[in-house]
């Protein structure tokens, strides 16, 4: 490969690598490679990831997968959004808000996005994803459904997508209700932030590790006997053992985590039977704790139809697979690119950043039923679907 062909291999949203281990098994390394964009997934990003992943998922010396990121601020902090905007614009502008398929980069954006997702969560091997920094919105979508999730001290997760006229995609829907209580609709309608203790706790992620130890990891399972056999459980062993070091080294006395803390409080706000009422409950509470407050003011400045919309979804899915949840947020997502308040949630937050979007409609008493269930209106067959063949 000549110097040329290098940089540009280089400059890839993704990278891969194989490290050989002591029994002669290998292990593959993807990496997320937009740092100055903190790894935001792009199309050419997902396509890549796939391919590489399914060709892995296919080689008997491979053992297991590492996903992690570029820099130290992000594993990823959600989907690049500028050309999904662009097209909406487009789609709007030639009046196909009435036909989602319209807009064909969205359809093969989602569909694409999702089948990585997916294949994730169903991968034959184990896949150690290594969370550290932000993790938003599609970030989450490749790091909940791996077999082994790593948090560090440095790690935020989030699902702000209320804040830019989205909702919690992804398979968001599917482990958002499998969250304890109501934490998943606490933290859809007010894009909270949460650190590694809550991730856990959220069952995001499965350990707490300091990323000083990362390399020590690694070299530890270059040594592990892999045979394809019990890999998930000598991978698990590994992480636990830096889980324990980084335990006993840490000096301090822990304080209590907003999730732990305000448990049993979200889930008195978010039982109410109507989403009026959550909602009320929500902005009319007093209190002096800036993690709530900041929730509050995120709902309160959020689109009114996103919360419609998270709260409905999480209700209508309860009982659903993890591929047909994978179906019903497509068709979600290509009426939120018709819609309006996506592209206008991007336009107020990334490319004007005035941070004052004109959500249509303007208050939730304004979503009525009629108008939000138009968001589950489904032009394929089932047969037909983009997604019918996950299973």
């Amino acid at each position: 490969m000549n110097a040329e062909a290098n940089l540009a291999a280089a400059a890839a949203p993704a990278l891969f690598e194989e490290l050989t281990t002591d029994n002669g098994k290998r292990i593959g390394i993807a990496t997320l490679n937009v740092e100055k964009t903190l790894n935001a997934i792009s199309l050419e990003m997902v396509d890549l990831l796939d391919h590489q992943l399914r060709a892995w998922a296919a080689d008997p010396q491979l053992a297991m997968v590492v996903l992690q990121a570029a820099g130290e601020k992000a594993f990823c902090a959600g989907g690049d959004l500028q050309g999904l905007y662009r097209t909406m614009l487009d789609q709007h502008a030639a009046g196909g808000q009435e036909d989602i398929r319209s807009n064909t980069y969205a359809c093969d954006f989602f569909e694409r996005e999702y089948r990585l997702d997916y294949l994730i969560h169903t991968y034959p091997k184990p896949i150690l994803t290594w969370g550290h920094g932000i993790v938003m919105g599609g970030g989450i979508g490749l790091m909940a459904g791996a077999s082994h999730r790593v948090v560090t001290e440095k790690s935020r997760l989030a699902m702000p997508e209320i804040t830019i006229g989205l909702y919690p995609d992804v398979g968001g829907t599917w482990f958002l209700n499998r969250m304890p209580g109501q934490i998943g609709l606490f933290l859809a309608l007010s894009g909270a932030s949460i650190g590694a203790a809550d991730a856990i706790f959220a069952r995001l992620a499965d350990h707490k590790i300091d990323h000083a130890q990362k390399q020590a990891v690694i070299a530890a399972l270059l040594t592990q006997p892999w045979n394809g056999q019990q890999d998930d459980v000598l991978l698990s062993r590994v992480l636990q053992h830096a889980e324990r070091q980084a335990a006993g080294a840490e000096a301090r006395v822990a304080g209590p985590t907003p999730l732990h803390q305000h448990f049993e409080l979200i889930n008195q706000l978010c039982s109410a039977p109507t989403l009026a009422e959550v909602v009320s409950n929500i902005v009319e509470l007093k209190t002096e704790d800036p993690w709530l407050q900041k929730g509050i003011a995120t709902l309160v400045a959020g689109s009114p139809a996103s919360a419609w919309l998270s709260h409905a979804l999480q209700k209508r899915a309860r009982h659903m697979s993890l591929a047909e949840v994978f179906r019903l947020e497509y068709v979600v997502s290509l009426h939120c690119a018709a819609r309006t308040d996506f592209a206008e949630g991007i336009r107020a937050l990334i490319i004007d950043k005035d941070r004052q979007p004109r959500w249509q409609p303007a208050t939730l008493a304004a979503v009525t039923n009629d108008w939000g269930n138009g968001f589950f209106d489904n032009p394929w067959s089932e047969k037909d679907h983009p997604l019918a063949d996950l299973i």
